[in-house]
């Protein structure tokens, strides 16, 4: 599996801020209350971030032992935690994305918006940022160091993902 790349992470985001701005125009132009995110969102996305870092540790902790190790790593286990981090990064990204598009659009106005209105949003994308880059961390902590195993070695040279 390869690494998540930043660009595809930057058009995400570029897209779902987009479509958030967007919405919010839609529905300040109709008699409509713009979307105000729950601070509860952005706290759940940044508690998420630290839950795929800590269970990639037991993986990180198994690449760096080499081999003194004591018992292998479950490939399984291995492969679940770098899909749920790469799967994380993406969904950071998303909410992270649309929540600053909200943003935006709540500063571009005309009037000030209250901070009642800015600050649920700002948490939310802060939420999002802190998932994605924990989920990026973790990605990488599954990260096998090059020649670990002559079995899993890539042919080109590179690092290979635990599995």
């Amino acid at each position: 599996m390869k690494p998540t790349r930043a660009s595809t992470l930057i058009s995400i985001a570029v897209v779902t801020a987009v479509a958030g701005f967007a919405l919010d125009a839609v529905l300040a132009s109709r008699p409509a209350p713009t979307l105000i995110l729950s601070v509860p969102l952005g706290v759940t996305l940044a508690f998420i971030g630290v839950a795929v870092v800590l269970m990639a540790r037991p993986v990180r902790r198994h690449a760096r032992e080499g081999a003194g190790r004591q018992r292998p790593v479950d490939p399984l286990y291995a492969t679940r935690v770098v899909v749920l981090a790469k799967a994380s990064s993406i969904c950071g990204t998303l909410f992270g994305g649309f929540a600053l598009g909200l943003v935006a659009y709540l500063l571009t106005r005309s009037v000030t918006p209250s901070l009642g209105s800015t600050l649920p949003n700002v948490i939310a994308v802060a939420g999002g940022i802190v998932l994605t880059v924990c989920a990026l961390v973790a990605e990488r902590m599954c990260i096998a160091p090059p020649g670990d195993d002559d079995d899993r070695d890539d042919p080109r040279g590179g690092t290979t993902t635990v599995h």
